[in-house]
């Protein structure tokens, strides 16, 4: 393959358009390396906060039909330890860029997390503000607009590198939500997160999930994510990464005909294992060469020319 797939993401320069999503594999350095070896762009950590976190109980994760519906409660060790892992990572010639997830629950919280992560060696941030089942943080925050330009600005102000918002579908109007957040100062936009949802046993009649809500990801959530990348596209001029239920070329390709410069990919490597992300940059690269395109930055937003 040639350099007609690189592409680049607020000054991140991806070799191809795929990318780890976060809370994935994210959780040790050895994970993050394996799916950069397994073709990854570029890879993104599991969600960390300031203190290490513990998650909820199981069950935590049952499959449904159409997906994974999941409420780990954001488990993880902390900023201290996972900055020892990054450094890790780099020193073990990490050949991607890696963006440290992080939250917090507030603004300062998020600043902190992020200044830790970066001087550790991170080329970026991932702020979530949309995770769907954990009180006071996630989408809580991601569903208030004035509240998300908040925590980018404090982030900006505590760090150099990128500064990457991954918003909630869980709101009236995503576009809003993403307008703050540029106007704040992101780089970049994440679009989306998984989609609030529950399922019950009927034998029992009790949820399954022990936080009974969590978050929906997978096939089901594709046609939603595509239709908030394609609505932000139009607003806002910062590059997208698009996210949800990417399992093929083909979906990756939809997603950046909608407007993303590059694709996330989580639920697919449950079931297709890290070949997926060689098997979506082959198939990106043949629809490109059969298109007649001389790059994969032409395809993005095309939709929007028709």
């Amino acid at each position: 393959m040639t350099n007609r797939l690189a592409i680049e993401i607020a000054g991140l320069r991806l070799s191809n358009p795929t990318m780890l999503a976060a809370g994935i594999l994210g959780l040790s350095g050895a994970s993050l390396l394996e799916a950069a070896k397994n073709g990854a762009g570029a890879v993104v950590t599991k969600s960390v906060g300031l203190q290490p976190r513990a998650g909820y109980a199981n069950p935590a994760v049952v499959q449904v039909g159409c997906g994974l519906l999941n409420a780990m409660g954001l488990p993880n060790p902390g900023t201290k330890d996972f900055a020892e892992e990054i450094r890790e990572l780099k020193k073990g010639g990490l050949k991607v860029p890696v963006i440290a997830s992080v939250f917090g629950f507030s603004g300062e919280e998020f600043a902190d997390a992020a200044r830790v992560l970066t001087r550790a060696g991170a080329d970026g941030v991932e702020l979530n503000v949309s995770c769907p089942h954990v009180d006071k943080t996630g989408s809580e925050i991601g569903q208030n607009p004035s509240l998300v330009a908040k925590v980018v600005k404090r982030v900006k102000n505590a760090v150099d590198t990128p500064v990457i918002v991954k918003l909630t579908p869980n709101v009236a109007d995503i576009v809003e939500v993403a307008e703050a957040g540029v106007r704040a100062g992101a780089d970049a936009i994440v679009a989306i997160n998984t989609v609030r949802a529950m399922a019950i046993n009927v034998e029992t009649a009790r949820p399954i999930l022990a936080n009974k809500i969590g978050g929906l990801s997978g096939s089901a959530i594709k046609p939603i994510a595509v239709r908030c990348v394609y609505e932000i596209y139009e607003n806002v001029k910062v590059p997208i990464i698009g996210c949800g239920g990417i399992t093929s070329w083909r979906d990756a390709v939809e997603f950046m005909l909608a407007g993303a410069s590059a694709v996330q990919i989580g639920t697919a490597i449950a079931s297709e294992g890290l070949e997926v992300f060689k098997s979506i940059t082959v198939g990106i690269d043949s629809y490109i060469m059969e298109k007649g395109f001389r790059s994969v930055k032409e395809i993005v937003g095309l939709s929007h020319r028709h």
